[in-house]
């Protein structure tokens, strides 16, 4: 089989990412409109996640967020979004950068996005809002990634996946 220098598997995960960025980016300047809603999970120790230090000793390694009904000041960016949630009864606002994503499910329409997500380099953890300065943190630039994942041999999320049966 012919090595595939151009890396379709990273283009695809990337075009797909966009679709996140361009639905949350709808909602942050219009609202959900209908019935949608969004399941969306991410790691929380990958390079750029910020949250506080509570729910990083409650949610280690993955948690999921859930856009519906109490949610505000949603902001996107190219990297990332923040949101304002309630934990508890405690307000909290997260960044979460899309590369850290690895789910994004829309129960309204049956709709879902599944992502690899690179596992962080050592040394590199999430920024928390009890930190004083903000620790500078990098995020794996796709080659890396895709290196990375061919070295454990790991394969990205298959299109097929996402098709209806």
């Amino acid at each position: 089989m012919a090595q595939d220098h151009i890396r379709y598997d990273i283009l695809a995960q990337e075009a797909l990412r966009g679709v996140v960025r361009k639905v949350l980016g709808e909602v942050a300047r219009t609202g959900l409109p209908g019935d949608h809603h969004f399941f969306i999970s991410f790691m929380t120790h990958a390079p750029g996640v910020r949250l506080s230090q509570k729910l990083l000793s409650q949610y280690e390694t993955e948690m999921t967020i859930v856009l519906q009904n109490q949610f505000w000041d949603l902001k996107v960016s190219e990297t990332g979004f923040e949101v304002g949630l309630s934990f508890d009864n405690i307000n909290e606002v997260l960044f979460i950068p899309f590369s850290a994503i690895k789910g994004f499910f829309d129960p309204s329409v049956q709709f879902g996005l599944q992502f690899e997500v690179a596992e962080p380099k050592p040394g590199l953890r999430p920024v928390s809002d009890a930190d004083a300065e903000p620790e500078e943190t990098t995020e794996p630039d796709a080659e890396e990634t895709a290196d990375a994942d061919a070295a454990k041999g790991e394969k990205v999320v298959s299109l097929d996946s996402f098709r209806k049966k």
